[in-house]
């Protein structure tokens, strides 16, 4: 069943059915209330003509209807009545007119009202039945009848009334309902459509903001960006698998020709040792390139599973284990880490952050000056910081450092990968990597949420 036919059929078909049952419910206690509203007028009016039955001369029974003032503006609603004797014969009957010749035997004086609907020539009246005991004990009947014709009119008005307007509602739920289920049809066949080219590859199209405001325009924005964040992933991993065949050719080409001229003709020990010596250095070169390609690929597929992390435990353990190469390089190594700093954290993907920013640190920084490890708590996060006294990172490079194999014109060489990792450690801990605005040297900031972090990122859901 389609969409559009099940709004019909729940937003159109299903209320008109309902509406239909509740207009006969409606018509039908319509009815009961009008008949029910006579009848208490019928037994008033019988409270009325029965005590004053016999006030009459003789003690004769007479109708107070056929008397009253008001005789003319009453007539065309008031019930007809007729009195039976006790032989069953009619002795009194209003208005005025010929005594009916049928015989009705009164009851036993006491018993209850009877009422009634009986059908008169094709007119249906309601008729109330009462005996009534004359002083003397002889018993009377009273009946009094009056016309269902106002009833049976009010209801038929009411019944057309009600049919016209639910046949009035039903037209316009149809023609909302395929106003509608129209236009749904026609967005949910755009995200189809969309998705369907996504499926195939296709990242180009683009999905345009709708101006109404639902769940469906929530669902084309969702889809909008994500399109858009695979669109630059797909780019980030195209850029980062040319950026990664460049800087392995290189190493490549270079052994290459090494083993080439060592080949072409004989060589003397010396010479063929250090060719191997070169090729050796490109080797670890091309060693240590791959980890780091590994190391980026292994956070961006695995799951950080947190644990309590004591960031100045860390940051001590990781300054120490550089101080004997700082101290070769004649740089002095510091730690400022007043208190206990713990977190929520993957120790060992955040010591692998810090060792990339101290070898960063140790690589750009002066003979004879200081590098520092800081380690403070601001507002609602941890701030882990390495600070040198290099030549420090370009405002206009900032951003572009924390991509795969950017690296700023100028600097030492290098795979290009260490802030990469910084940045998707931050990333994957709900925090975030950034360079600091210092006027000399170069702070590279990692700061970490302080209370829980979220749920373990598992890329590969993703």
């Amino acid at each position: 069943m389609t969409l559009s036919t099940r709004l019909w059929l729940l937003g159109a078909a299903l209320p008109v059915g309902a509406l239909m049952v509740v207009l006969v419910i409606a018509d039908q206690l319509f009815h009961l209330a009008l008949t029910s509203s006579l009848d208490r007028a019928l037994l008033a009016q019988a409270a009325v003509e029965s005590v004053s039955l016999f006030d009459g001369p003789e003690d004769r029974p007479h109708l107070h209807m056929a008397s009253s003032p008001l005789l003319e503006t009453v007539q065309l609603f008031a019930p007809q009545g007729t009195v039976f004797g006790p032989d069953g014969a009619a002795v009194v009957s209003y208005p005025l007119r010929e005594l009916p010749s049928e015989r009705v035997y009164p009851g036993v004086p006491g018993e209850p009202p009877q009422l009634s609907t009986v059908d008169v020539g094709g007119a249906k009246e309601r008729r109330l039945w009462v005996t009534v005991g004359s002083d003397s004990g002889r018993p009377y009947g009273l009946r009094l009848s009056a016309s269902m014709a106002l009833i049976e009119a009010s209801t038929s008005t009411f019944h057309w009334v009600g049919f016209l307007s639910t046949l009035a509602a039903a037209t316009l739920l149809v023609l909302a309902q395929l106003s509608q289920g129209s236009q749904l049809r026609a967005r949910l066949s755009g995200l189809r459509r969309h998705l369907e080219a996504v499926r195939k590859g296709d990242l180009e199209q683009t999905l345009a903001p709708e101006s109404e405001r639902d769940e469906l325009s929530e669902l084309r924005e969702v889809l909008a960006r994500a399109t858009t964040a695979l669109k630059q992933a797909k780019e980030t991993q195209e850029r980062l698998l040319a950026d990664a065949a460049h800087e392995l050719r290189t190493p490549l080409t270079l052994m290459r020709t090494s083993l080439d001229l060592a080949l072409r003709r004989g060589r003397t020990p010396g010479e063929l040792r250090s060719a191997l010596r070169e090729t050796h250095e490109e080797v670890v070169r091309l060693t240590a390139l791959a980890n780091r390609l590994l190391d980026t690929v292994a956070l961006g597929k695995g799951e950080l599973v947190p644990a309590p992390t004591d960031l100045r435990d860390l940051a001590a353990i990781a300054t120490d284990a550089v101080r004997p190469d700082a101290q070769e390089r004649g740089l002095r190594i510091s730690l400022d880490a007043p208190g206990p700093a713990t977190i929520q954290g993957h120790a060992d993907s955040l010591r692998q952050a810090l060792d990339n920013l101290l070898s960063n640190a140790l690589k750009f920084a002066p003979k004879g000056t200081e590098v520092l490890v800081r380690v403070a708590r601001e507002g609602s996060s941890w701030v882990l910081s390495v600070r040198d006294e290099g030549p420090g990172i370009p405002p206009a490079e900032r951003a572009a450092v924390f991509e795969p194999f950017h690296r700023v014109p100028g600097s030492k060489p290098g795979a290009g990968l260490g802030l990469t990792i910084v940045h998707e450690v931050a990333r994957l801990h709900g925090g975030r990597a950034l360079i600091s605005d210092i006027p000399r040297g170069a702070e590279v900031r990692i700061e970490l949420p302080a209370g829980d972090p979220p749920p373990p990122v598992d890329q590969k859901k993703k």
